[in-house]
């Protein structure tokens, strides 16, 4: 039976994660902390963006921020940054230094930026299946042996997920069904809903500390995978393979949950969506 190996949260969206031992879900279905902050442009045009998504500074569109290494003290609210290959840090208090440190990153990246905050659920790339992306650890060394160099924590560093299983390769590829379906599933005795695999954009095709791109990347990836998708997975999301991970929704009787680590998780009967809500 699959247990939960790891929950990773990434308190500023873009930037480094980090491992913990336990995880609230909160208010839509995220976990706490996780894309908690995101790094916003504050130019006229940008702040005139009818869709908040338009405002955000991340990896897909700024890739110096893949340059960036930041560590976190929870209990503090600090944030540490610095260049990766250099000694040179700063902390700041996410909250207390919020006005110096958006200013050391407008200065970083080139033009100005804020840090906004989401206590309710954060940040996330998919609005529709806001709850935490879950991924096993088989897939991370199964997919980190495709390519020379990269091994399974980088490959977790690329593709940044929330939960990582102790499953083989794949495992999560049992947790959608065909689109209009769920799959339930518990962790512990908390229940979340498989949706669907996780479309990928170009961040994991780039070295995690550099922001370079790794040649081949994306190609080796799709010919991969539809050559190693396993038959439990439902064929009908894929109509390209740069797909992985799984996307879920978290219903209502689950917010409030403490995931933690080492706990068992069982697959329940696909349903629709519509008799999951």
């Amino acid at each position: 039976m699959p247990q939960l190996e790891s929950i990773r949260v990434y308190p500023i969206k873009s930037l480094d994660g980090v491992s913990i031992t336990e995880a609230e879900i909160v208010t839509n279905g995220g976990l706490s902390w996780d894309r908690r902050y995101a790094i916003v442009e504050q130019s006229p045009d940008a702040m005139a963006a009818t869709e908040p998504n338009d405002r955000y500074v991340n990896a897909k569109r700024e890739r110096r921020l893949h340059t960036l290494e930041a560590t976190y003290d929870f209990e503090r609210e600090t944030v540490t940054v610095g260049e990766h290959g250099h000694d040179e840090r700063q902390t700041f208090h996410l909250e207390l230094d919020r006005d110096c440190f958006t200013a050391w990153l407008s200065d970083y990246v080139g033009y100005p930026v804020e840090l906004v905050r989401n206590d309710e659920g954060g940040f996330p790339d998919d609005t529709d299946a806001s709850g935490p992306t879950v991924i096993s650890t088989g897939t991370l060394e199964a997919v980190a042996s495709w390519y020379d160099g990269i091994d399974a924590g980088e490959m977790c560093r690329r593709l940044r997920p929330n939960l990582i299983l102790d499953a083989p390769a794949f495992w999560e590829d049992r947790l959608y069904d065909a689109p209009g379906r769920v799959v339930p599933f518990d962790i512990g005795s908390t229940t979340l809903q498989g949706v669907n695999p996780c479309q990928r954009c170009v961040v994991p095709t780039r070295d995690p500390e550099t922001g370079e791109p790794t040649e081949g990347f994306q190609e080796t990836f799709v010919e991969r995978r539809e050559a190693t998708l396993p038959e439990w997975a439902s064929e009908a999301w894929f109509d390209h393979y740069f797909r992985l991970m799984v996307n879920t929704r978290v219903p209502d009787d689950s917010l409030g949950a403490i995931l933690a680590l080492d706990e068992s998780v069982t697959v329940g009967d696909s349903v629709t969506a519509h008799s999951a809500e």
